[in-house]
């Protein structure tokens, strides 16, 4: 099963240059049966790039969570704790087996959805 995440261009695009190993959610999707991200840079880039396999979810404190996926988060600590400010578990999706698509695609064309808040779950029929 896929989700689909909303993903600020400069970090999508940093997972797919293998820089971010970990894609950090304040809330995490409650299906445990995804197993794959598809990936939506959204504005001003508001396409679909690629997508990726779930190796691991991890949850915690924040503190703990930086301490453990630093040095592959792709983004400063200080950027990491402003986004998890006053929360007291953080998520982080580990990456493994990216896919960049050739070409990107559309939310409305290509999977007939406007661009999630957070995550929305795709259906299988999907073709990419």
């Amino acid at each position: 099963m896929k989700v689909l995440l909303s993903i600020k261009p400069e970090f999508a695009f940093k997972i797919f240059d293998g820089e971010k190993k970990y894609e950090f959610r304040k809330v995490i999707f409650k299906n445990p049966d995804i197993r794959t991200v598809v990936v939506y840079a959204s504005s001003p880039v508001q396409q679909v790039i690629g997508e990726f396999e779930i190796d691991d979810i991890l949850s915690s404190s924040p503190d703990e969570i930086w301490e453990l996926t630093k040095k592959y988060s792709g983004i400063s600590e200080m950027y990491f704790h402003e986004y998890f400010e006053n929360r007291l578990v953080a998520h982080a999706i580990k990456i493994k087996n990216t896919k960049r698509y050739k070409k990107p695609m559309s939310l409305k064309e290509d999977f007939n959805v406007l661009p999630p808040q957070s995550y929305l779950y795709l259906n299988e029929e999907v073709v990419y």
